[in-house]
């Protein structure tokens, strides 16, 4: 306690999301770094049913990037990276197991039906769902955790809108708003943290938190981004950035997210006024070194 008020306490969230490169065993070793090594709070997947994720057209393409494909279409490629719901539960059971809670993100409705039937305490909603309205009301109806939801690529108007359809369904205590630019990796100039701090004074009152999804390189703006008020640092988590995937080299490999979870809670600890004029840390020191005029003038140098 400080000044009668609570020290905040950074949530860090590790998203391995489709960096387990379809292996179930990859995906335990990540938990297990990102847990035991890292010391994370949560450790997030993704889920979504590719057909119902894209169109016929989508699912027959090749992949954009094909040196990081995963199957001859993208469509191939998504179902190659997707866990079923029964490995999903495996893999949650693994993180309890660890002593860290199961977050994923839902793109759909049936991943959405699915990943609810896991009970977890947190479900996210990416960026490019998140005016998808009838996955929304879905959420606020029949799950009770927390609902987290990332604003990249979304306009102002819809982020009222979005936060508007959420307090109409009585759940903004129940909301984390994520401040995020959805680039891959993310140029620092493109990073506008101040969003956050504009994110804590239109919502900070009303809403359960505010968070930060990054995808910049390095770990500097994590700890800026905890300063500005967002309680929940999400990055993306890999064991190495150089494996096939497009979202491996926006990630951090271990020792990059153990700074990030370690410097976001010194920071928490230093982030406060003084309990009083002189700390007790400082008596002897003042003692010491602190210069006093009537010494000086009992020496007779004055």
């Amino acid at each position: 306690m400080a000044n009668g008020t609570k020290i905040r306490e950074p949530q860090i969230v590790a998203e391995i999301g489709c960096n387990h490169r379809g292996d179930f065993n990859t995906a335990k070793e990540m938990i297990m770094v990102a847990t035991q090594f890292c010391k994370v709070d949560v450790v997030k997947f993704q889920k979504r049913n590719p057909k119902e994720c894209l169109s016929p057209e989508e699912y027959n393409s090749p992949h954009p990037n094909p040196m990081h494909s995963y199957g001859e279409t993208y469509g191939k490629h998504r179902e190659f990276l997707e866990f079923d719901i029964d490995t999903h539960r495996k893999l949650k059971e693994v993180c309890e197991s660890f002593g860290v809670d199961y977050c994923s993100s839902v793109w759909d409705i049936t991943s959405t039906r699915e990943i609810m039937s896991l009970k977890p305490k947190i479900i996210k909603v990416p960026s490019a769902c998140n005016t998808y309205y009838e996955m929304l009301t879905m959420l606020c109806l029949d799950y009770g955790g927390d609902i987290h939801i990332s604003l990249g690529m979304t306009k102002r108007k819809e982020e009222e809108e979005i936060v508007e359809f959420i307090q109409k369904k009585g759940r903004l205590k129940d909301l984390v708003l994520y401040h995020c630019t959805s680039s891959y990796p993310v140029a620092f100039e493109d990073i506008c943290l101040l969003e956050i701090s504009r994110l804590v004074k239109s919502y900070g009152s009303q809403v359960k938190a505010i968070g930060y999804s990054g995808h910049h390189l390095g770990i500097a703006a994590d700890v800026a981004a905890f300063t500005l008020g967002a309680d929940w640092i999400e990055r993306h988590f890999t064991l190495d950035r150089t494996w096939k995937g497009t979202d491996h080299a926006a990630s951090l490999e271990p020792d990059g997210m153990r700074r990030v979870a370690r410097n976001a809670r010194q920071i928490a600890l230093a982030l406060q006024e003084r309990r009083q004029e002189i700390l007790p840390v400082e008596v002897e020191q003042r003692k010491k070194l602190k210069w006093d005029r009537r010494k000086t003038a009992g020496n007779g140098n004055s």
